[in-house]
């Protein structure tokens, strides 16, 4: 049975998927997609020209590297309006930011006259009729130690030369960030709580508690 159906999951709608680097959000977003018959919106990493020169020099490529994001995360707003929804997609625009480019410009890795441009390039792009908001945001979180395994089991050479210190930093900037984000409501997941690599079956009550949430908040809102 399509589990969107069975709990009745509206057919157009958005859910992103949201939370540090390492916390499965690719992988819940696949079985989230395979699961309601959604398409997926995936974060380029393994296409992005500017992600290993950023891991070597985060002064130097910042500025670009969140450009690009922009771009990108745009155009894929774009194909979700044109679609008309059903979609779950991999990371938020809004994490871009609200943290990464908000954590380099205040670092001073990211010159203060480049955070203007990117926000301002943000900002007009919000009010664009081709930015959907969520319907929902599946935050993942989960404590650091459990991040930094996954980053280190994931094997990837410019994570695995980056610094304890930056991950750290990282995840409490998404706490934070997390803590205070309005833009649409809010799911958490404990990433110790299931299983869906190894127990097929635990992506079930995962819907259900999307089906849940989806249904108390649009009550809220008539």
């Amino acid at each position: 049975m399509n589990l969107r159906n069975k709990y009745d999951i509206p057919s157009n709608a958005v859910i992103t998927v949201a939370g540090t680097v390492g916390v499965g959000k690719s992988t819940m977003t696949k079985a989230l997609a395979d699961a309601l018959g959604f398409r997926t919106s995936f974060e380029k990493v393994d296409t992005n020209p500017y992600l290993d020169r950023f891991y070597a020099d985060f002064e130097r490529w910042s500025f670009h590297l969140q450009i690009y994001f922009l771009a990108e995360r745009f155009k894929e707003q774009k194909k979700i309006f044109e679609y008309g929804g059903g979609f779950i997609q991999d990371r938020s625009i809004y994490e871009d930011t609200g943290i990464f480019a908000r954590m380099h410009y205040e670092k001073g890795t990211m010159a203060p006259v480049d955070y203007e441009t990117y926000t301002n390039l943000f900002d007009a792009m919000v009010m664009t009729p081709y930015f959907p908001h969520p319907n929902l945001l599946i935050y993942l979180e989960g404590s650091l130690d459990d991040i930094i395994n996954r980053i280190q089991e994931r094997g990837r050479p410019m994570e695995q030369q980056t610094p304890i210190s930056y991950w750290e930093e990282m995840h409490g900037r998404y706490e934070n960030w997390i803590n205070n984000f309005n833009a649409c409501p809010v799911l958490r997941l404990n990433i110790n709580e299931y299983d869906i690599m190894n127990d097929g079956g635990s992506i079930e009550p995962i819907i259900a508690k999307i089906s849940s949430f989806i249904r108390q908040t649009e009550l809220l809102k008539s």
